[in-house]
């Protein structure tokens, strides 16, 4: 008699990439490259950072209240069961982050501070690794390579840079934050909605900053005149409601989407597009053309993603053990 077992270890479930997911990816990316044009304006006309960031969660917060009741109806059970993640969600992903960056570009130069930012793609692999137990394969460290590389040039820091260490732990700061977006959002044991999610996490991120403010630990100021965006004479309404809308409620909404159906790896490698995105947007906003080698590292970024995904899609390869026919 021959006997043939086969022994595997149990995988956790995986997500497959679809083309939903990467359009949300895309949308996410390219709704927060809008960030830095509109915080300009505000911190040009006298706003600390973290006024800006209280106003752009708690008003994002405000604009999905609506969306999230029709969506958690008969679930509000979620909340409560997924209370942690959201705490964690608020304090990592929106407030934390969010502070940790805005400090980082006092002392250093602002694309320092988002190469170092953005090395938070690397920690999600590395969280992958050693939280699931998935191993990053050959493509993946070839992919996530060349679009660290690329995202160095795209950022073109050839420049007159400076190392502040205490501006590259804020930045380090960032990029977990960063990391724990992507990991938290891709958390698919959550019954939360995107949307609720969202919506959540924003009002614990004002909250706690709002705390921080009222204790002196974070400045607070802001000054309601007219700004200049665009090359023109604006209300301080127009970055505000772009920061909120856009850069938060359409963003982080469409963000929670992409990562629970691409995962927390890939959508955190589609994620650096946001880096081509502010190139663009700086470009029709600012008038700032990119340079030749800007777009040289749009095309490493764009390669870096296209090799991570081709991985995603490969198959996980399981050792299989044969027993020998019996004698």
């Amino acid at each position: 008699m021959t006997t043939t077992s086969a022994s595997a270890p149990i995988l956790p479930p995986t997500t497959s990439p679809s083309g939903v997911g990467l359009g949300l990816a895309l949308l996410s990316a390219a709704s927060f490259s809008t960030a830095g044009s509109f915080a300009r304006s505000l911190a040009d006309a006298g706003w600390s950072p973290g006024a800006s960031v209280v106003v752009r969660a708690g008003a994002a917060a405000v604009i999905l209240a609506i969306p999230t009741l029709v969506a958690m109806r008969g679930r509000w059970g979620s909340l409560r069961q997924s209370g942690w993640m959201i705490a964690l969600y608020g304090l990592v992903a929106v407030a934390g982050g969010q502070v940790c960056y805005f400090n980082a570009i006092e002392h250093l130069s602002i694309g320092v501070a988002l190469l170092i930012e953005y090395l938070g793609t690397v920690l999600v692999v590395a969280w992958m690794w050693l939280r699931h137990g998935h191993r990053p394969r050959r493509l993946t460290v070839i992919g996530s390579t060349v679009a660290l590389l690329g995202l160095a040039l795209v950022l073109d820091l050839t420049g007159d840079t400076h190392a502040d260490l205490v501006g590259v732990l804020w930045a380090l700061g960032g990029a977990i934050g960063l990391a724990g977006y992507f990991v938290l959002s891709g958390n698919d044991e959550s019954e939360v909605p995107p949307v609720a999610l969202a919506s959540a996490g924003m009002t614990v991120g004002a909250l706690v900053l709002l705390g921080l403010g009222g204790l002196g630990a974070l400045p607070m100021h802001a000054r309601f005149t007219a700004v200049e965006f665009g090359g023109r004479q604006v209300s301080w309404l127009v970055p505000v409601v772009g920061l909120s809308l856009v850069t938060a409620a359409i963003a982080y909404v469409a963000g929670i989407g992409a990562t629970r159906r691409l995962g927390p790896k890939l959508a955190s490698f589609v994620g650096m597009t946001e880096v081509i995105f502010a190139v663009m947007f700086a470009w029709l906003l600012l008038g700032e053309l990119p340079t030749g080698v800007q777009l040289a590292g749009g095309v490493l970024i764009l390669a870096g993603v296209a090799l991570v995904r081709m991985d995603e899609g490969r198959p996980e390869v399981v050792d299989s053990l044969v027993v020998q026919p019996a004698t």
